[in-house]
Parts: C-alpha cells; sequence; structure tokens
C-alpha cells in the first residue's frame, strides 16, 4: 500500500574512505582532526609529485581480500562492495532473504580504472593488453558486480548525476520504499580515483596543488578522493522487527537542476537553494530546525560562493552550524553524498559536529563561518547534507533523530 509520508528508517551503516576502512575508524579520524590526503601511492600519474589525493590506504589486493572476492575486477567494485557489506552487517537483518530488497549504488568512474590498465599496454603494442579488464568499464557493470555478491536480486539500478549521484541514490530509495515496491535498500555510491577524472578536473583548473582549503577566501581548487558510503533504508515495518532499533530517519530530500552551465554552478546559488528549500519542505521543517549542516564545500571558488549564496538566502540570519568533511575524505565525487550521509548519522548518533580543516580566513562574502575545531555533546536532531553535481545537478538530503 503506498504512503508516501512513511517513516524511512537507518539501519545501518558503511564506509571505506581515505581516512578509514570502516565506520569506527571514520568517526575516530574525524573526531581527532586527521585528514586522508596525500601523495599518490595506489594512482600513477604524471602529476604524481604535484597533486595531492585522498586515496583509500589499501592496494587492490588487500581490498579483494577484505571484500572477500577472489579476483579483482575494479577497485570501485572494491570499494563498493567492502562499504555495503558493512552496511548490511550493521543493519542486523536477519530475515533480509523473505524481504524485497534493492541495491541503488552510484558511480561516475565505473571500471575505468581497469580500462585504463588496458589501453596503457594496448597502445604501446596493440598485441598486448587483457580484453578482460574492459568488460566493467560502464557504470552499471560494477553496481550488477556488487550486487550478485550480496545477493541482491529484486531491485537493481546504477545512479550517475556526477557529485550529487549518491544522494540521489539514497532518495530513491526512500521513494521506492514509500511506494511499497521494496522493503530494504541499500543505497549510496562509489568512486575510484583514476588518471581520466584527475587529468579532467586538472583541465578545469580547480585542483589544488596543496591540501583544499573549502570556504576560506583563498581557497584554490579541491582535492580528489575515493571511497565509497552506503546506508541501509528499512520501512517502519522492518525497523520493528529490528533487535537494535533504528532512532534515525531520513526526513527529506530534494533534487533540483538549475543547469546553469556544463561544470560550474550558478552564481546565485539557485540549484542549492531549490534543492536545500525542498529537502526543507518534504521534511515538514524550517530553516532554524537544522543543527547542522556538512557542506558540499569542494574548496573551488565557484562552488563556495555559490552554495555559501544559496545558504545566506535561505538561513539568514539564523545559521546552523556546518563545516566540508572533504578537507578529510577530499571529494569522492559520485561517492560524496553516500559518505557524508554516513557522517550525518554519526552526528545525530554522537552529538558532534565535524571541523573544516584548515580554514584560516573566512570569505569575506558571506556573513557566516563554518566550525574549525570539532564540537562535541551538543544536541542534532536534523542534519542537512549537500550535494551538489556538474550540470547544476544539486541534491539535498535531511536526517533525523526521532
Amino acid at each position: 500500500m503506498l504512503n508516501n509520508n512513511a517513516p524511512v528508517f537507518i539501519a545501518g551503516t558503511g564506509i571505506i574512505s581515505a581516512i578509514g576502512n570502516n565506520v569506527a575508524e571514520c568517526l575516530d579520524a574525524l573526531e581527532n582532526g586527521r585528514a586522508g590526503m596525500g601523495q599518490m601511492r595506489y594512482l600513477h600519474s604524471a602529476h604524481g609529485n604535484r597533486l595531492p589525493v585522498a586515496e583509500v590506504k589499501l592496494g587492490d589486493e588487500e581490498l579483494a581480500q577484505l571484500a572477500g572476492l577472489p579476483k579483482i575486477k575494479s577497485r570501485t567494485a572494491l570499494l563498493s562492495l567492502v562499504a555495503a557489506k558493512e552496511a548490511l552487517a550493521t543493519a542486523g537483518i536477519e530475515n533480509i532473504k523473505d524481504l524485497r530488497t534493492g541495491f541503488i549504488s552510484a558511480t561516475s568512474v565505473g571500471g575505468m580504472d581497469k580500462t585504463e590498465n588496458f589501453f596503457t599496454e594496448f597502445l604501446s603494442d596493440n598485441s598486448k593488453g587483457k580484453l578482460r579488464d574492459v568488460i566493467n568499464h560502464e557504470c552499471g557493470s560494477v553496481t550488477e558486480l556488487v550486487a550478485d555478491a550480496l545477493h541482491i536480486k529484486d531491485y537493481i539500478t546504477t545512479i550517475s548525476t556526477a557529485c550529487s549521484s549518491s544522494a540521489n541514490a539514497i532518495f530513491l530509495g526512500a521513494r521506492l520504499i514509500r511506494n511499497n515496491i521494496v522493503d530494504v535498500v541499500v543505497a549510496g555510491g562509489t568512486d575510484s580515483m583514476t588518471r581520466f577524472t584527475l587529468n579532467g578536473f586538472n583541465t578545469l583548473m580547480i585542483v589544488d596543488e596543496q591540501f583544499c582549503q573549502p570556504f576560506d577566501q583563498n581557497r584554490r581548487g579541491l582535492n580528489l578522493g575515493e571511497g565509497a558510503g552506503y546506508v541501509v533504508l528499512v520501512s517502519d515495518k522492518v525497523a520493528a522487527t529490528l533487535k537494535n532499533k533504528p532512532t534515525i530517519i531520513l526526513s527529506g530530500y530534494c533534487n533540483a537542476n538549475d543547469a546553469y552551465h556544463q561544470t560550474a554552478s550558478s552564481p546565485d546559488g539557485i540549484g542549492s537553494y531549490l534543492a536545500m528549500s525542498g529537502a526543507l519542505q518534504k521534511a515538514g521543517l524550517k530553516p532554524e530546525d537544522i543543527d547542522y549542516i556538512n557542506l558540499h564545500g569542494t574548496g573551488t571558488q565557484n562552488n563556495d560562493i555559490a552554495e555559501g549564496t544559496a545558504i545566506k538566502r535561505l538561513f539568514d540570519p539564523h545559521y546552523p552550524k556546518m563545516s566540508s568533511t572533504k578537507t578529510f575524505t577530499g571529494h569522492t565525487l559520485a561517492a560524496s553524498g553516500g559518505i557524508e550521509a554516513v557522517f550525518a548519522v554519526l552526528a545525530l548518533q554522537h552529538g558532534i559536529i565535524f571541523p573544516n580543516l584548515r580554514l584560516e580566513t573566512p570569505m569575506v562574502d558571506l556573513p557566516f563561518v563554518p566550525e574549525r575545531a570539532l564540537v562535541k555533546n551538543v544536541e542534532v536532531k536534523h542534519v542537512l547534507s549537500n550535494s551538489f553535481g556538474f550540470g547544476g545537478n544539486c541534491s539535498s538530503l535531511i536526517f533525523s533523530k526521532i
């Protein structure tokens, strides 16, 4: 029976990123200010000595062992499986085989990491290169590999809307549950580091040669990162059967597209404003109800002023605490919304606000300043998480504690 007002609960979370291989490790890094950026170790690039990146601190062989896979098919898939397995394990759904279960995964890279390896060999000698390295190139193949490993068959789909991909995956999952199509959804996203994406962002001249400084007046650009983050969404009926009763719901969500530019946000932040205000309306909340905003906060000149302008328009004069956790993880592209959804849940569970690292000089055009230090022991009931992508595709999620 359709119920568009039924609560959708967060039953489990899973993550792997440059600051940790699971939720506990990431939380420890967030609480202790340990960023994940550094010199490239696993990605081989001509920019290796110039551009810092936020890589997961495991090689493919180690990731395959952690994921429990005998063969390495794609780093993107390995990251996805590690995080998704943790999310399902923490959810503790004992009768999941009896439930209609979906897997909605976001990615922009897909299996491109393996494709790049193929062409490196093939272009030097067209009798070389392993064609099996390109069969999982497209984004949907990565999703299907992981769904098979998780034994999920009822509903499988892939979202690829640039940096808003994971957020869109999560709220699509909520809509499926509310429309009685599935009972459980593992939703989020994954992306690995590739030369294609690094070179693309570098061509746009928005990659920082130092560690990024989102919402700083002297910000220079972003650091690319990799990882995966998933939440397990369940219906109220499933939530009632769990031993560990969920206390957090996805209360609001909205996607808007201002279609201003292929890669840039509109200067007035109209897409960001529409996404945030739409999520508030969906949740039945007012701007003053939000306790923390996990900013999209990439550190580029364009993004931060556009997002900040939208926040000023919506929240002035009462601003919630806010920060960009990309100062820890780098910009993980399609995975960012999933990773930051996990961080939003952690903020609600532990009553903490994460710091916006390396913020030295506040932006002169904005009347607010993100948090520079960890804030602990505060009441956090509603968290707004922003994910704004290329082409003006903007999404906001609201997580609430009940």
